[in-house]
């Protein structure tokens, strides 16, 4: 069991469109993109998937990432607004979806809305923000603070110094000067598009132009801006959204033109109101707990061995199993997805016991589990967790073998005293966590809870 989501695929025009659904909320978010993403990469960082998460809790949010980025098909030449728009159609349509509320940042904004101009009864709300408006006459605001040849520049720049973080500064002055986000970002490009591809769409960004679209806009729209984004005009932002006939415009203080760095708690509050007509009031707390994530090891060869019917029996066994271990040890099942299951504990010396209890378990039924511990702060949200702690303890978990209940020395120092017994797991890199893990193996007989 990860703690991201699946990538699926839906084919657009000949083109794989990569996607993902997260949350199982009573309506449908889709977020499009700016100009260069990647979803698995994004949920690498901390900032992002807690924004993410955030709109899981009240939400189903789909996730797709345009064509020529990312988890898509690399295309030639630049895709134009209208296949983006049959891209955006194709993704809803393969998740199920009637009709959703859209949100998109940048180029992505462009892409909602024109959107929502042509398939009106397929969009319930708009919720747009960094938007580059391109004026069609000299009676409205310059769209841009800097001048068009330094823009030039950038854009040659661009094919020069990719993957290097070079506009990181311009993008999210608050965080540019933090090494781990400057480097998780540099990844971000690389993983997005070629620089070829990065100069490409940053110059077709900047000569989108919606305007002609924007008074046949009917869906409720929020418009964020931040008044001190380098990139982008604050009265050319005030101005887009006069044309709109039922926005509303929010202007934030700050400088950053990515959503999920800055001030993210009231931009999410915002958006959770816009959206849902309330907001949440104290429904979130932060508390110590060891989180478990447990999996079936080699599932898929197992399934295809012995056939669908058998596989489900075993699977439905197996479950079984696993939650009569959770009540003795009183383990919390947060989710499982899958054959996967991920609980929380108060205490790590019950958690690791338990996942050892598991193993023999499912041992006993012809079943090999992997398993990975971690005690750290959570954020509890209604009946799901999020935060650092619940990535690194399923990175953990990925890295486990068959058979092995691996743990963090967060938790081997924890319980000391406890008559566990560890042996060295070795030092590891956890994907998109910082530094170095110290991870061990539990040897011991696990006792009751």
């Amino acid at each position: 069991m990860s703690a991201f989501p699946a990538t699926k695929f839906v084919r657009s025009g000949g083109v794989d469109i990569g996607y993902q659904v997260v949350g199982r909320g009573p309506f449908d978010v889709v977020f499009v993109p700016g100009w260069i993403s990647n979803w698995e990469t994004a949920w690498e960082l901390p900032e992002a998937a807690r924004f993410l998460e955030h709109f899981a809790q009240f939400s189903r949010l789909i996730l797709f990432d345009k064509r020529g980025t990312g988890l898509s098909d690399r295309v030639s030449g630049l895709p134009t607004l209208e296949e983006h728009v049959a891209d955006l159609r194709a993704v809803l349509d393969a998740v199920g979806s009637e009709r959703a509320a859209v949100t998109g940042w940048a180029d992505g904004a462009a892409v909602a809305l024109l959107f929502a101009a042509q398939y009106p009864d397929r969009v319930t709300a708009l919720v747009i923000g960094s938007l580059i408006v391109k004026p069609r006459d000299h009676g409205t605001p310059e769209p841009m603070n800097i001048d068009p040849q330094v823009l030039d520049q950038w854009a040659e720049a661009i094919e020069s110094s990719w993957g290097e973080g070079t506009f990181l500064p311009m993008l999210a002055p608050s965080v540019a000067g933090d090494p781990r986000f400057a480097a998780w970002w540099r990844r971000l490009e690389r993983s997005s598009v070629t620089p070829n591809a990065a100069a490409g769409f940053f110059r077709s960004m900047l000569e989108l132009d919606v305007t002609a679209i924007l008074p046949t806009v009917q869906a409720p729209t929020l418009v964020i801006h931040r008044r001190d984004t380098p990139l982008i005009n604050a009265d050319a932002a005030r101005w887009f959204a006069k044309q709109l006939p039922a926005a509303r415009y929010l202007e934030l203080p700050g400088a950053d033109a990515i959503p999920y760095v800055g001030d993210v708690d009231v931009v999410l509050d915002e958006v959770e109101e816009f959206l849902t007509g309330a907001r949440r009031i104290g429904a979130t707390d932060r508390v110590l707990a060891t989180v478990l994530f447990i999996d079936i090891s080699g599932s898929t060869p197992l399934a295809e061995a012995i056939g669908d019917r058998r596989w489900r029996d075993l699977l439905s066994a197996y479950r079984k199993a696993v939650r009569r271990v959770l009540e003795r040890f009183r383990g919390n099942e947060i989710d499982n997805a899958g054959d996967g299951f991920l609980v929380t504990f108060d205490g790590p010396a019950r958690a690791v016991r338990c996942a050892l209890s598991i193993r023999d378990a499912a041992s006993d039924l012809g079943i090999q589990v992997h398993a990975g511990v971690h005690t750290g702060e959570v954020e509890l949200r209604g009946g799901a967790i999020s935060g650092m702690a619940v990535h690194i303890g399923a990175r953990v978990g990925a890295i486990a073998q068959a058979g092995e209940v691996m743990v963090t020395s967060t938790v081997k120092d924890l319980v000391l005293g406890s008559g566990l017994e560890f042996s060295a797991g070795g030092s590891h890199v956890l994907k998109g966590i910082q530094g170095e893990w110290l991870l061990f193996r539990a040897v011991a007989v696990p006792s009751d809870g």
